[in-house]
């Protein structure tokens, strides 16, 4: 009888710890973002650097910068770097929040590529933008910056590493800038964002859902001509809401580990940045629903239209079927559109080695440090045989048969298999896409000439400094410090006391097992719920957009594990 009574007793008070240092870490998360806020939102780099380069100060200025990554941990980057290795340019996504996801902590892409003797640059931004900058002003002060470190090391190409949205800035980088860039690798970076499978990829068809893009300048119109990268970060969110409850419950589930974890990615999760109208407006117009980058009608300023032909350089191309913001259908579907067949690619002269991991989400293609230790390890490592690869389309595949993500070669090996382009041909309904984009022109030359000019009237920057603290990404997070909710002092003072006695039951518990169990229908009625709407929004699609036909699943040639 007594044990019976033991058992309940202690998980109840194992529950009550749990709840109070679960909250206590939101109450932490809430002051680090505040801090954050207060000091002006710096690069989240685990890295010493120094700032060569700042475009605010260029003739057209934009909020971005060139860093040198000068220390890491006790050690100077001249006992790292390999004087024979071409140094490594690392490009962050500008996609809600604030630059530091492929070097904020000690495994990551910045870490990886000092750990394997390259010289590493760092590309990042500011909060603000500048007045006025435009996406042309963005992709020339880049270019700027690639010329300041291709001068910094003559005959060594820099080797540019673009993470989601920095991808196709650095396609376009490569393209603009033949002959001064080495091989471009792109993690997780959408091209051809038309495609996707119906059911799976929901985020492609937003667009159509919305009216097009008016509703994304009437987001930057209200924020007095900014995006708030907020409206991003909550978009992200809500395309996998099951994510988001799992991420809370792996919390309250394993406080006792996953705290310092949990902090170090939400300081960089919860740090939103903006963007300029003009930025984010012909973002959305010529690439997500123009989808005009690889069609090469992408005008970037007068007299200059991308073209992803002219690229040289070798591209390396870093994709995941978990992946449902950049899935490989947007990583690759490019490639049969720009080349006809393989036999175009090959007479192009052009390498393009594609690598794919079988399920490992977006965001972890960036931040997960066993993928930094081992797929970007390989990738680093392997540059040298990329570069001497015949032209044509290959699959990097990795055999590592000790499964351990820290091992060099030739503890592991790599090959590079022969690929056709005519097999990624993806089905895409592009006559309801086309739709789409007609769509949103219309509704955004009516927007621009009888709606916007009176909500930037109204807007200026005391309305959009309300909207930006009312944003619910912010409120939900900022309210649980003590600064504005004062009974948390007495969350942080139980939590103290808890800390220093704590006993967490064992991994067997059977309470804890039904803990899980309950926890883990939530998260499947969640998912549920997910995927019904996102079937409903399917349908509404089809029904507004008749040329739209529901695409056939596409599988990638060779399919499934990279290891």
């Amino acid at each position: 009888m007594a044990e019976i009574m033991r058992n309940p007793f202690a998980y109840q008070q194992d529950f009550f710890e749990r709840s109070i240092l679960f909250w206590d870490t939101l109450r932490q998360r809430a002051n680090n973002m505040i801090a954050h806020q207060r000091a002006g939102m710096p690069p989240l780099l685990d890295f010493d650097y120094e700032t060569l380069v700042d475009a605010r100060r260029f003739e057209r200025p934009v909020n971005y910068a060139l860093l040198r990554i000068t220390r890491i941990g006790d050690d100077c980057i001249e006992d790292c770097v390999d004087p024979a290795k071409p140094p490594v340019v690392i490009v962050d996504p500008r996609a809600g929040q604030g630059p530091g996801i492929g070097g904020f902590k000690r495994d990551s892409e910045v870490g990886m590529a000092m750990h394997e003797g390259y010289p590493v640059y760092f590309v990042s931004f500011f909060p603000e933008p500048c007045a006025g900058q435009t996406l042309a002003d963005v992709l020339h002060a880049l270019r700027r910056f690639v010329k300041d470190v291709v001068k910094r090391h003559p005959g060594k190409p820099p080797v540019l590493y673009g993470n989601c949205q920095a991808g196709w800035a650095v396609t376009l980088l490569s393209a603009d800038c033949e002959g001064l860039v080495g091989p471009a690798v792109l993690n997780g970076s959408p091209l051809s964002y038309w495609a996707g499978e119906s059911g799976v990829n929901p985020m492609r068809i937003a667009g159509g859902l919305l009216g097009g893009v008016w509703s994304t300048h009437l987001l930057a119109d209200l924020n007095d001509g900014r995006l708030d990268g907020a409206w991003l970060a909550f978009n992200f969110e809500n395309l996998q809401p099951e994510a988001v409850w799992e991420k809370y419950a792996n919390l309250f589930m394993h406080v006792d580990t996953e705290q310092e974890r949990f902090l170090e990615f939400e300081r960089w999760w919860n740090g939103f940045y903006f963007l300029s109208r003009e930025e984010i407006v012909a973002i959305v117009e010529n690439l997500f629903i123009g989808n005009r980058l690889e069609e090469g009608k992408m005008r970037i300023c007068d007299g200059c239209v991308a073209d992803l032909r002219r690229i040289r350089n070798p591209l390396v191309i870093f994709t995941s079927y978990g992946d449902n913001i950049s899935p490989p259908h947007q990583a690759l579907g490019w490639i049969p559109v720009v080349y006809k067949d393989t036999g175009d690619l090959k007479a192009a002269g052009q390498r393009i080695v594609y690598l794919t991991n079988p399920h490992v989400g977006h965001l972890g293609i960036f931040v997960s440090a066993k993928v930094a230790r081992f797929e970007h390890r390989a990738i680093l490592e392997s540059l040298g045989e990329i570069e001497t690869l015949d032209p044509g389309l290959y699959e990097m595949k990795i055999n590592n048969p000790t499964g351990n993500p820290d091992c060099h070669k030739p503890e592991y090996s790599v090959r590079f298999e022969e690929r056709r382009v005519e097999d990624l041909r993806f089905e895409t309904p592009r006559a309801a896409f086309e739709q789409v984009r007609h769509l949103s022109e219309v509704n955004e030359q009516f927007y621009k000439t009888m709606i916007s000019p009176f909500v930037r009237m109204a807007s200026n920057p005391w309305t959009a400094t309300a909207l930006e603290w009312l944003h619910p990404m912010r409120a939900s997070r900022y309210l649980l410090s003590e600064s504005f909710s004062p009974w948390m002092h007495g969350v942080a003072s139980l939590a103290r006391l808890i800390e220093p006695r704590r006993q967490p039951l064992l991994e067997g518990d059977a309470d804890l097992r039904r803990e899980r169990e309950a926890i883990g229908r939530v998260s499947e009625s969640i998912e549920d719920g997910r995927k019904q709407r996102d079937a409903v929004e399917e349908q509404i699609f089809r029904m507004l957009y008749d040329g739209a036909k529901s695409a056939r699943p596409a599988v990638l040639p060779a399919a499934g594990a990279s290891q």
